[in-house]
């Protein structure tokens, strides 16, 4: 399978929004069935676009577009941030996660340490980061420890979180 990270355009930006309200749609009615609204909020995915480092990728397997990516990038300290990344339903469990994930370490290889963070009733995610990509968790955010995440509070799911850090090798 061949996976290539192709910069989305800002022309590009709004079905990109759309693409990810849908990915992160499907957990979140899986675990608490249809809600009224934005699962996640334009505008939230919209600050991740345009937060100082922010680079993001359409996810191509075999030519065809199955998913996206977000990164922030600190080429200082490179203490790296995945903010958004999602494959689309219907491109699941053929390992495209997992080779998405190698080419963006692959691009990003100054990287010392990638951070992330998944709402804690993503399980699918959780394995993903933790089982198939190497991270490790490093932070349970809920109510009692607001911890790093400061929107800890804000919608369904997103006072309770995991996040997660994976230190990479030195080449």
């Amino acid at each position: 399978m061949q996976i290539r990270l192709i910069p989305v355009k800002r022309e590009e930006q709004p079905q990109f929004v759309r693409d990810v309200q849908a990915a992160f749609a499907v957990a979140v009615i899986e675990e608490y069935g249809e809600q009224d609204g934005e699962i996640i909020p334009a505008c939230d995915i919209e600050e991740s676009l345009a937060k100082e480092g922010a680079e993001s990728f359409h996810i191509v397997a075999n030519g065809e577009i199955v998913g996206g990516v977000v990164v922030v990038i600190n080429r200082e300290t490179q203490h790296n941030s995945l903010e958004l990344f999602f494959i689309r339903h219907s491109s699941h469990s053929k390992g495209i996660g997992r080779a998405a994930w190698e080419a963006i370490e692959k691009k990003y290889p100054e990287t010392k340490v990638w951070e992330t963070v998944t709402p804690y009733f993503e399980r699918r995610n959780i394995h993903f980061y933790v089982n198939k990509c190497g991270f490790k968790i490093v932070e349970f955010i809920n109510p009692h420890h607001k911890g790093s995440y400061p929107d800890s509070d804000n919608g369904i799911g997103r006072d309770y979180f995991f996040r997660f850090e994976k230190a990479m090798s030195p080449i």
